[in-house]
């Protein structure tokens, strides 16, 4: 079996209250993402973030650990941002010792050009969400926000997502989940052969073409069944999809 290249995981949603998520995500670091030349965080590893004052908190502490072991370790840790923790900033990237990208990165991987994203700005049938998206990815927004107090912050956040809870219950899947146009978008713009993505919670392959786009699964493994995974990449470009206990999930 080839050298793995790179993993790639999203949609952890990492929080105290779910400590088995945090459990198992512990376990993938230690014995798979340490002997992996790559890692990619594609978005959503916290369930929020508020800012990265908020990163000597006794739980962010522990995952920056885990983080810094794996790059300790030889491991380039890569971070995009979700629609959830797009605060994670330079502070944060210093303590875990992992490098920000933007958006939208390609990587040449196995001999692949990959293009990798978080996923929820293809979600463009959401017009709210896209509206309230560009928003707070203004700098001048997110310099005002992070100027409040955290604890003020902390509770925004918290009505926030409340509100996008009773939001979700009314949208159907498909106006969630990205649009054809906005992935032919990302593909014709970036010349790149395999897309990675999360953000949609809806694991799958899907052939666009003669492109191969993933879509990683969220990660809940108190579920009935349990749900979480990555997705690899070999030295000879093969691409794996794997779920919680590291099995190959069929093409």
């Amino acid at each position: 079996m080839s050298e793995v290249c790179a993993l790639f995981v999203s949609d952890l949603h990492l929080q105290p209250a779910h400590p088995a998520t945090s459990t198992a995500f512990f376990g993938f670091l230690e014995r798979h993402a340490r002997h992996a030349q790559q890692l990619y965080l594609l978005g959503d590893l916290f369930e929020y973030w508020a800012g990265d004052d908020d990163i000597a908190d006794p739980f962010h502490q522990q995952v920056v650990a885990a983080l810094r072991a794996v790059s300790d370790a030889g491991v380039a840790v890569y971070w995009i941002a979700g629609n959830r923790d797009f605060l994670v900033g330079a502070r944060f990237a210093e303590a875990a010792n992992l490098t920000l990208l933007p958006e939208t990165w390609v990587a040449d991987i196995g001999g692949r050009q990959v293009v990798v994203l978080h996923g929820d700005a293809q979600c463009t049938q959401d017009i709210k969400y896209m509206e309230f998206r560009a928003m707070v990815r203004q700098p001048a927004w997110q310099q005002q926000f992070t100027a409040m107090p955290l604890a003020q912050r902390k509770a925004i956040v918290e009505g926030l997502r409340a509100d996008s809870r009773k939001e979700q219950s009314g949208k159907s899947y498909e106006v969630m989940d990205v649009t054809p146009e906005a992935i032919a978008e990302v593909f014709a713009q970036t010349g790149a052969s395999v897309m990675i993505h999360g953000h949609t919670h809806r694991p799958a392959l899907h052939h666009v073409g003669d492109k191969l786009r993933y879509v990683l699964p969220d990660w809940e493994p108190d579920a009935t069944p349990p749900r979480g995974g990555w997705i690899a990449i070999d030295a000879d470009g093969v691409i794996t999809r794997h779920d919680l206990s590291g099995a190959v999930i069929l093409q």
